[in-house]
């Protein structure tokens, strides 16, 4: 029987990892994780709408030239009044073309060094951004997504493709019914990206950290890639351009604080700017822009 090598390092790092504390309790994205990188070919694979033994069932080809797709993305805005987690610079800007628009087949999430002070929730930010959820309006439980993807370069861009959990009836909250990273990526290492898994039981702010990897992706800000989660109930499978570099393998002991991937999670995509992993930002890299080519996800 062939072994995954990478599942097995994931298995023993959950086993080995030591107990860390403190920060948000919503947050996300908080501290920088250890990594073992794995080298992604600079190639791409073709820009292909089907997947063999799967079927679509939603997603965005961004055919339609201007803001974001109203029947399936929302704005994240909840925290601008305040302040966002992870001690992030950004304001996200809601329906504002300057910060995420459709334009020639891809949505763009631009970032901008400007003050929106006219804004009724504007909270003393530097930078304007944008958060686009499904919250509201499409989540899943199992499937393969794949967003194809070109990163924003410069020192102190943090932009992400990740999941989190709708809670549901019994109040279930972060960390407590999960978040899949299937990308992030910083300015200050522009030629990787990472995976994570968070749980109750894994996760940065209590307990054990999760295990997070890397993949080496030397193009990652000027090259188009497919970043890609195959999520079952047996384990969460994390790739580039069809090669798998982090597998989370449920426990299988009914324990909900390891394995809470039973339920929905909804999909965001965003650009943070600074904070605890963007680090110290570079103000003459403005504007700058993720662009997504297309958002797909499939079922078995």
């Amino acid at each position: 029987m062939r072994i995954n090598f990478f599942s097995l390092l994931v298995v023993l790092a959950m086993i080995s990892l030591t107990s860390c504390g403190g920060g948000n309790q919503a947050v996300s994205q908080n501290s920088e994780p250890s990594t073992i990188a794995v080298n992604v070919s600079q190639t791409s694979p073709a820009n292909s709408s089907s997947k063999p033994g799967w079927t679509l069932v939603w997603s965005d080809e961004f055919e339609t030239n201007g803001l974001p797709d109203p029947t399936k993305w929302a704005f994240d805005t909840d925290r601008n009044r305040a302040g966002w987690y992870n001690n992030e610079k950004q304001y996200y800007a809601a329906n504002r073309l300057e910060n995420s628009r459709v334009e020639n087949g891809k949505l763009i999430i631009t970032a901008r060094k400007e003050r929106l002070i006219t804004a009724a929730d504007y909270g003393g930010q530097n930078y304007t951004s944008a958060r686009l959820v499904t919250r509201g309006l499409a989540s899943w439980t199992y499937g393969f997504f794949e967003i194809r993807a070109k990163m924003p370069c410069g020192q102190g861009t943090w932009p992400a493709i990740w999941t989190l959990g709708v809670g549901g009836s019994k109040g279930m909250v972060w960390p407590d019914d999960g978040e899949i990273d299937i990308m992030e990526f910083v300015g200050s290492k522009p030629t990787e990206v990472f995976a994570t898994v968070h749980t109750k039981k894994y996760n940065w702010q209590g307990g054990t950290p999760p295990a997070s990897f890397s993949a080496s992706v030397p193009d990652a800000c000027t090259a188009f890639h497919n970043y890609q989660l195959t999520w079952t109930p047996e384990k969460i499978s994390i790739g580039v351009d069809d090669r798998i570099y982090f597998d989370y393998i449920n426990p299988k002991n009914g324990d909900p604080q390891a394995w809470p991937f039973d339920r929905p999670q909804y999909l965001l995509l965003n650009i943070a700017i600074g904070g605890d992993l963007g680090g110290k930002v570079d103000d003459s890299i403005f504007p700058v822009a993720f662009q997504i080519e297309h958002v797909r996800v499939y079922k078995n």
